[in-house]
């Protein structure tokens, strides 16, 4: 019984998928592979720097999301962003910015960037950053909704 057990449990351990054409063995119980992503932007509001605006990075997960870094605009509206994380797949991460950019609400105007896999590498630091430009918070942007608890 305690054999039978055993063997359950190191063949539940065991995730067999394949990546990049590739079959990878991995280890369901928190062995996985270390995977860094860096994005970086400025960001102004009627054509002056938004300074202060909160950006947070997070790994898209299934219930929660997981914040991997918070950080916020510098007094010119620039901002960078970087975190990893251990995942058994690739993850799949996304900057979301807090502001009030031509909004007088108690809350504050959300949107999503999500960022694409190349930018995406193995280790703990990231090689590469994802730059999303200049962006205007004056305008609309998809999914854009109001979030109170940021």
């Amino acid at each position: 019984m305690v054999i039978r057990l055993a063997s359950l449990l190191v063949a539940l351990t065991l995730v067999f998928c394949q990546e990049d054409n590739e079959i990878v063995t991995k280890n369901f119980l928190g062995i996985g592979r270390m995977q860094a992503v860096a994005v970086s932007g400025r960001l102004i509001c009627n054509g002056r720097p938004a300074t202060n605006i909160k950006i947070k990075l997070y790994e898209n997960e299934i219930l929660f999301d997981r914040l991997m870094e918070e950080s916020r605009t510098d007094s010119n509206g620039q901002f960078r962003v970087s975190g990893s994380k251990r995942e058994i797949s690739r993850i799949d991460p996304k900057v979301n910015v807090y502001h009030k950019c031509n909004y007088n609400g108690l809350c504050s105007k959300k949107f999503t960037i999500k960022i694409p896999k190349d930018y995406i590498n193995r280790g703990s630091q990231a090689e590469r950053t994802y730059d999303i430009g200049t962006l205007n918070l004056a305008n609309k942007y998809p999914g854009e909704s109001t979030d109170c608890i940021n």
